[in-house]
């Protein structure tokens, strides 16, 4: 393998190329950030919660970014439904 190689793609990476931010919008607009927050308990999405102040803290705590991934995760593939 050389150095001149492009990169290949993460074909078996379902996050590759999706925004922190995307996945935050989709999670609200698909659970609401009251059943968001009692899935995922994280007092950004609790108290005066924002986009914007959920990727601040998302950014800062990868065990947050973890779980916040992993629940979009099944949600794409089908396996979490709303209550």
């Amino acid at each position: 393998m050389n150095n001149n190689s492009p990169i290949e793609p993460q074909a078996n990476n379902p996050l590759h190329g999706v925004k922190l931010a995307d996945i935050m919008i989709h999670l609200v607009e698909y659970f609401g950030w009251k059943e968001l927050s009692m899935r995922i308990d994280i007092n950004c999405f609790k108290s005066n919660p924002t986009i914007n102040s959920s990727l601040k803290f998302l950014r800062r705590e990868q065990w947050a970014r973890d779980k916040v991934e992993r629940l979009y995760l099944q949600v794409i593939s089908g396996k979490a439904k709303r209550t």
